[in-house]
């Protein structure tokens, strides 16, 4: 059995199924973001997570649109993922936005399209080199757009065909549910943090009772992150012998184990790897799972400290982490 096959798919509640695992491409620029979705697919990735942020676009469509050629894979068997960046909050802009994504992804619809934060920031433009509008003193230009009107866009690119599904990014309890008291089309997914250290589980438990699905950016905790500011970033549990000695009872990786950890309390992760073993380990998370002692070993390691806080933008008014969750 292919490794696609064997990635289980989640229901979402429009109907629409996404597997349960993704590619992660954040920071993977260029040819390197080629090569790597390329292998993504290759091994069996069909769920491929990325942003206008990101600024691969343009070289996640290549790699999608050369496998397609090739004859991998089918446009209809991948569920393909971008965000709409905060400078496109107002309502005019919504959909210029995802009209820019497409064209640089080079596809005829996203799967889904999520609103990458809740706080908007001053239109910059479209150019790609402006995407965090400052003042004389670095500071970040806030718009006065409510994420509410922005949502209200985005339901119009479900209507006209353009986007299969949408969602949100970073949203804490009270946004979702402010977007479900004032909007008609509910969010299919809230991409979040969310690894072993922040483990989201009441964030979740909330989700899961309003058939949101949550979806686990940084699921291995960003080792790279804390490795250049060990005293400001949560050190990841990777290493922890607790971690190993789950492993070894699966024969599995400390990087499955975490993985599977998040699978089974209902987070669906979208981990990053440039090595291709690792890609493969990363898709081979079901055929096994943790036990309820396992898991609440897992749970031990929670401490909420994230590792993406966005302190710049404590200020904003829809700033998400003011609360518990």
């Amino acid at each position: 059995m292919s490794a696609a096959k064997q990635v289980p798919m989640v229901r979402l509640n429009n109907g629409l199924e996404m597997p349960a695992i993704g590619l992660g491409t954040s920071m993977s620029k260029g040819d390197d973001c080629v090569a790597l979705v390329k292998a993504g697919i290759d091994v069996g990735f069909r769920h491929i997570d990325t942003a206008y942020f990101y600024k691969n676009e343009r070289a996640v469509g290549r790699a999608i649109r050369a496998k397609i050629e090739e004859g991998v894979v089918q446009r209809g068997e991948l569920f393909v993922c971008t965000k709409l960046w905060n400078t496109f909050h107002h309502p005019d802009h919504v959909a210029l936005a995802c009209e820019k994504s497409l064209e640089n992804l080079g596809l005829d619809y996203i799967d889904s399209y999520l609103i990458h934060m809740p706080f908007g920031y001053k239109f910059n433009g479209w150019d790609e080199e402006k995407m965090m509008p400052l003042n004389a003193e670095g500071k970040v230009l806030f718009s006065d757009d409510d994420y509410v009107d922005t949502w209200r866009a985005m339901e119009a690119l479900v209507d006209n065909g353009k986007v299969k599904s949408i969602g949100v990014s970073n949203f804490n309890s009270e946004q979702i549910g402010r977007i479900l008291k004032e909007c008609r089309i509910k969010p299919t997914s809230n991409q979040v943090e969310c690894n072993a250290r922040v483990n989201q589980k009441k964030l979740i438990d909330f989700c899961k009772n309003l058939d949101i699905v949550v979806t686990a950016h940084s699921p291995l905790g960003r080792p790279h992150l804390y490795q250049k500011d060990p005293e400001n970033k949560p050190k990841p549990v990777l290493n922890e012998p607790k971690v190993i000695a789950i492993g070894e009872k699966y024969r599995k990786s400390p990087v499955q184990v975490i993985l599977r950890y998040l699978v089974d309390i209902g987070a669906f992760p979208v981990p990053k790897s440039t090595n291709v073993e690792h890609l493969k380990q990363n898709l081979e998370i079901f055929d096994f799972q943790l036990s309820e002692d396992d898991i609440k070993v897992m749970d031990e390691f929670n401490t909420g400290k994230r590792m993406v806080h966005f302190k710049r933008l404590v200020d904003h008014e829809h700033y998400p982490f003011h609360i518990e969750f």
